[in-house]
């Protein structure tokens, strides 16, 4: 009688009794099991009300909604509110916000496709069809290319040819656009293709027609579609992080300017024209300096509010390295020098220094930066201790105490010194710090350099300055989640 209950009660909770909010489903305790075992396939949204990122996505994910439902798709979008639905949440093992799953036959994978309207489509059409829409006339091309911002088309003569083949393999590693794929002589001749074989990406910004060129392989189409689909200038934010430190350009010019400013629109137009020239080679990106959540980037660069606006050029590689222009002004031309000069070799990376303070041998621990490191740290006579901190870092809090007492326990010591360095203001060409704390020991006679990897105790940094740097090399076998160090991740820059 029981299973009967729950079977009739099923079938009362379909999923046309589910509430919408603008085309997306809601979905507590009681839906969520009708919703994903009667749609084939559906993207859930796990969300909290007060999260910026949640509310962000939420526009993009309504416009995706519509998308889906302009082309008559069976695809739903849902969305749980986590905060509402604990037990759904702690049900699907949602960690952070907003996570997104996509449930296929009921059974979920996770979402890693962008977090724009297009691209939500975009991943989910992949995910539930072929890798590249079968286009069998002018009409369904010029639909297929209105129909997103950036779309891939493929036009062969042969489409068991090898170039054919190679093209579907690329469409099949990009989730976030769609690929079309024809060989009807129509189409071609639409598209003045006169070879066995062309590719274009087309979009609605900047150049609306790209022509691959070069010998078709997926990796050379995945490259391809990666660089052009990107805007000549590209707004840093959350979303488009990803795609600007994950791409394959490894140079960025960095333009400082907040949306708010008279000269706004002015020096973003500068930029797009002169990341024509330098297309393929560097990428130009705004980041709105009017933004709060961006006040560590200009930290992080040794920037002021004053000097805004203002540009900087940053080479990626294991390491970033920063070059700062001679000119203050952000003119098309000034862009277009600086640039060159630094692809020409003519511009040397540019380090953070502070003034030496007045006082910094004052206290036992003694305050580095970038203009006294080296006679400091260097000193053949000495064993000098440096920890590289960073003023918002907890860790580096915490450790502030312990690393006092260590300084007044080593202050009459005739060859130990113990000092520190704030690594956001402060840089040097042959040390680059990658976390926060990170503690060195400059070893005397040698000047070996050993890192300090043990408990950041008082007990732990002495005996690894009374072993001379072997104690305090491996790391403790169990540590704390909350004990890590913080490392400040490219795509927060």
């Amino acid at each position: 009688m029981k299973f009967l209950l729950l079977l009739a009660f099923a079938v009362l909770v379909r999923t046309d009794e589910i509430k919408k909010d603008q085309g997306v489903l809601v979905l507590e305790k009681e839906t969520f099991q009708a919703a994903i075992t009667d749609n084939k396939f559906i993207l859930v949204e796990f969300y909290a009300p007060w999260c910026g990122h949640c509310k962000a996505l939420e526009p993009e994910y309504i416009k995706a909604a519509q998308k889906l439902r302009d082309m008559n798709s069976d695809i739903q979008l849902a969305k749980v509110d986590a905060t509402e639905q604990a037990e759904l949440a702690e049900e699907n093992k949602i960690r952070g916000y907003p996570t997104l799953k996509f449930y296929r036959d009921g059974k979920p994978s996770d979402y890693n496709g962008g977090r724009t309207g297009d691209e939500i489509v975009n991943w989910l059409l992949k995910k539930t069809g072929p890798a590249a829409k079968a286009i069998a006339t002018v009409d369904e091309a010029k639909e297929f290319a209105s129909a997103s911002d950036v779309v891939v088309l493929g036009l062969f003569k042969d489409l068991e040819s090898e170039a054919a083949k190679q093209y579907l393999a690329a469409a099949q590693e990009v989730d976030d656009f769609r690929f079309g794929i024809t060989a009807d002589a129509d189409v071609l001749k639409e598209y003045e293709v006169t070879t066995d074989a062309a590719v274009f990406l087309l979009k609605k910004v900047d150049d609306p027609k790209v022509a691959f060129e070069g010998d078709i392989t997926s990796e050379a189409i995945v490259k391809f579609v990666k660089t052009e689909s990107l805007p000549l200038v590209i707004e840093f934010n959350h979303e488009s992080a990803q795609k600007i430190f994950g791409g394959e350009i490894k140079n960025h010019l960095l333009i400082f300017v907040g949306k708010s400013h008279a000269d706004a629109e002015k020096i973003t137009q500068a930029a797009r024209d002169v990341a024509k020239v330098f297309k393929g080679k560097v990428l130009f990106v705004t980041v709105d300096t009017d933004e709060d959540d961006h006040q560590r980037i200009l930290e992080f660069f040794g920037m002021k509010k004053s000097e805004l606006p203002a540009m900087r050029l940053i080479h990626l590689e294991e390491e970033m390295t920063k070059y700062k222009p001679s000119s203050e002004e952000l003119t098309q031309d000034s862009m277009k020098d600086f640039v060159q000069d630094f692809i020409d070799g003519k511009v040397k990376p540019h380090l953070l220094s502070e003034d030496i303070p007045e006082d910094w041998d004052k206290n036992p621990v003694k305050i580095l930066v970038s203009k006294n490191f080296d006679s400091v740290a260097f000193d053949k006579e000495k064993d000098v201790l440096v920890e590289f901190y960073a003023p918002w870092c907890g860790h580096c809090k915490q450790l502030v105490p312990i690393y006092d007492e260590l300084g007044e326990k080593y202050k009459d010591h005739e060859s130990i010194v113990i000092a520190k360095m704030d690594s956001t203001t402060n840089e040097l060409e042959h040390t680059k710090i990658q976390s926060f704390p990170t503690i060195k020991l400059y070893k005397k006679g040698d000047n070996k350099v050993v890192e300090y990897n043990g408990e950041r105790t008082l007990a732990g940094l002495s005996k690894f300055l009374e072993t001379g740097g072997t104690y305090g090399q491996a790391a403790p076998e169990e540590e704390d989640e909350e004990e890590e160090k913080d490392v400040p991740a490219k795509d927060e820059l």
